[in-house]
Order: C-alpha cells, then structure tokens, then sequence
C-alpha cells in the first residue's frame, strides 16, 4: 500500500510550490530503497541576469597631517586587521607643537591658580568694606579670563594630541589592501592619498535590470546569486528609485549574506530574480545519480523493473531539483540512487546465474 508524502512549500514567500511525493512503503519488501511518484508543481518563475560584485567596505585612507613617510607596515594583497597600524609619518613637528601645547596649559594653569587667589581676597575686601567694586569687579574678571585661557590652552593640547595620532594611520576595519599610494621618505600633504584596500567580509552584486523586469523584482524582492558552491539567498534588495537616461535599466544591488562564497570583488556572476511562479516538475535532489556529465535518475516501470534514465536537470530550490526532459508526471523515481544501482546489479548477477 503506497500513502502520500506532502513536501514542505518552498519556503520562498511568494512561492506556492508544494511537491506531492508518494512514498511507496510495500515497495519496501520487494526494493530496498524508497520510491516516490513526482507530480508537477509551482514554484517560483525566474530571470537570470548578469552581475558585478563589488565589496560594501572600500575606502582610500588618506593623510590628516602633512609629514614625511617614516615607515609602511602592508603591501598590496595583504591583510589588515582593523585597528592595525597601515602607516607611520615622522613627528618631529607633531612632537613639539604636543610639548607647546602643554607648556602653554602649565602656564595657563599656574595664572588660574593665582587669578583664583587674588580673587579670593579681592572678594573678602569687598565684603569687609574695605575695598571698592571697581576693584571686586576687576578681579572676577581676571578669574574667569583666567580660567577661559585654561580652557583655550587644554584645547590647544588636545588638537595637538589629534595632530600627532594622525602620524599613525591605522586601518578602519579588516581587508585587504588594494593599492599603495606613496613611498618611504615621500612628503605628502594633507588629503593626500596613502593606501586603498576593501573588505571580503561584506560582498553585494550590482546588477541593471530592464524596466519591465525591474517592476516585478520590486513586487516580489527575491533573488539568488549562483555561484560554484551553489545558490545563494540575497540578504536584501536595494532597487534604485530611478532609471539610467541612457540605457533606460534600473540599477538593483543583491547584498549577500555574511561569508565568501568563493566569490571577489570585480567577478562576473549570474542573479537568478523572481518575477513569479509557474508550473514546474521538481523532484529531490538525492534522487539524482550524476556520473561525469551525464545526470539520470532510477526509474521503476508499472512491472516493477527499475532502469537508469538519462534526465535533463535545470535549476535547485532548495532540496528539490527542476527537471526539463527525461520525466513525465506519475513515474516512480527511486530516492536512493546508490541503493537502486546495488540493487540493479544484484539482480542483473541473478538472473546470468539463472
């Protein structure tokens, strides 16, 4: 007696494939592998189109002070850690506007504590009446001018503290460098550029969509990157809000998800998008047998024979396969293609010994 196995929908949201599979269970004593009657379903209908992949982080560092190149610690292709120095200027200059500065603050703190001081009794005078309010009113003033110079000077040793942290360039997050811009020795200036790179960490694919194609990505907003290693879900869709004047195709960015993928900055690849769904007969991926280039499944006839037959694959969803030709809707299929050629064999060797 054969009972019915009802498949997960495929988990797209907009996508309604569900796949009946009728798990054969009294097949379990006459074949030693599970079967299953593949029926067609919908699932998501999808347009193909070519990508860039581009790195989320990439950046230009740049100088922030002007001096000399003392030092280089990465070189092109290598990998930085964020917060690893990349750059490192001479600071005779940075050093000595620092120790100004702080002299400057030293002095200005030694006039507050005086200013504070006269204040105090210039004060006591007053409310002795032993002295005028000209004389009270002056030195207020003297305080707080006191105190503003503390402040100015305290200021003055903190942009000096910032100018000498620029003569450490260090990395704004992990990657690797791209590009090395100056020399050891070179004198550079302010704005100038030092050395770029980007990170692996964050990929995005930029593709240009037609505008009728771009209508319907915007309605259902799911996409998959095919790569090597197989389809990737798009993390998020960025549809830009306006058309290109001269090709007329709307710029989409596909952001991956966290990982490599095998894939880099500047390869080609292909977006799979979905515009809607359509009736497709898929089947369980383990079902096929792929042997060079050559992909078939094990097909069980109304008399129980069980021969190999070459198919035609076409895209993965999920765990289940499309297949294009080869297939037709209420065939056996076996789901264990290794059980099913042991037991192929085995029975070609009975019937020789008969």
């Amino acid at each position: 007696m054969m009972r019915r196995l009802r498949i997960a929908a495929w988990p797209s949201p907009t996508a309604a494939a569900v796949v009946l599979l009728a798990i054969a269970n009294a097949a379990a004593a006459e074949l030693p592998f599970e079967t299953a009657t593949v029926e067609t379903a919908r699932a998501p209908l999808e347009r193909v189109y070519d990508g860039t992949v581009e790195a989320v982080n990439r950046a230009t560092m740049s100088a922030q002070t002007a001096g000399r190149i003392a030092e280089v610690f990465y070189d092109v292709d290598d990998y930085v850690e964020p917060g690893d120095p990349i750059v490192r200027f001479t600071d005779v200059e940075q050093q000595s506007a620092l120790r100004q500065a702080g002299a400057s603050l030293e002095e200005a703190v030694a006039r507050q504590k005086q200013a504070d001081a006269e204040f105090e009794r210039a004060k006591g005078l007053f409310e002795s009446g032993s002295s005028s309010r000209r004389e009270y009113d002056q030195a207020l003033a003297s305080r707080d001018a006191a105190a503003a110079r503390v402040a100015a000077a305290r200021s003055a040793v903190a942009t000096a503290e910032q100018q000498l942290e620029y003569t450490l360039v260090r990395a704004p997050y992990a990657g690797i460098v791209t590009e090395r811009h100056v020399e050891v020795g070179e004198a550079v200036s302010v704005g100038q550029p030092l050395m770029s790179g980007l990170s692996l960490e964050s990929l995005r694919v930029v593709v240009n969509l037609p505008q009728q194609v771009a209508a319907k990505v915007r309605v259902h907003k799911e996409a998959n990157v095919l790569t090597d290693e197989g389809r990737v879900a798009a993390a998020n869709i960025t549809l830009f809000p306006f058309a290109d004047s001269a090709s007329n195709t709307f710029t989409v960015r596909v952001e991956l998800p966290p990982g490599q993928f095998g894939l880099y900055p500047g390869m080609f690849v292909k977006v799979a998008f979905v515009v809607g769904d359509a009736e497709r007969l898929l089947i369980p991926t383990r079902a096929l047998l792929r042997r060079s280039e050559v992909t078939g499944v094990y097909v069980i006839s109304t008399d129980g024979e069980v021969r190999l037959r070459q198919v035609r694959a076409g895209n993965t969803f999920g765990d289940r396969t499309e297949i294009l030709a080869g297939l037709s809707t209420g065939e056996r299929i076996a789901l264990d293609p290794v059980r099913a050629g042991i037991y192929v064999k085995s029975q070609a060797v009975a019937n020789d010994e008969e």
